[in-house]
């Protein structure tokens, strides 16, 4: 099993690094690792958060990860208190069938991740919107 460690990433500049430090690790199934972006806000509720779990499927014949970045925007009011005001909620989940050969698994792991990093998918994200 992978083990908890601070994630490194590209800001939306593609040149700034930024990290998610590690904060809890998972505590088995169905028990969200967590990680938190400490540079952004001011307090915990105003800082970016990625969380993933694990568990298996209904039947026991595949593994279900889950993850869920949540990214809050803030205001700061008149009284000088900073809110969440909003926020970016962006999942994914994928499920790894037990009985698949680690080469597929690997294939099929690494096609999807680097076809969510292209340009066309992040900027449909962006925009809110589809391909036409």
């Amino acid at each position: 099993m992978p083990q908890i460690a601070n994630l490194t990433v590209k800001k939306n500049d593609g040149t700034t690094d930024v990290t998610y430090t590690a904060v809890v690790p998972s505590a088995g199934d169905k028990t969200p690792a967590l990680w938190r972006n400490t540079a952004v806000g001011t307090a915990a509720a105003h800082q970016p958060t990625l969380v993933l779990s694990s568990r298996n499927n209904g039947t026991g014949s595949a593994r279900r990860l889950e993850g869920q970045l949540v990214y809050p925007t803030t205001v700061t009011g008149t009284d000088g208190k900073v809110t969440v005001a909003d926020k970016a909620i962006i999942g994914i989940s994928g499920v790894i069938p037990s009985g698949m050969p680690t080469s597929d698994i690997n294939e099929a792991v690494s096609q999807a991740m680097n076809l969510f990093v292209t340009s066309l998918v992040k900027d449909s994200f962006k925009t809110g919107y589809a391909p036409t």
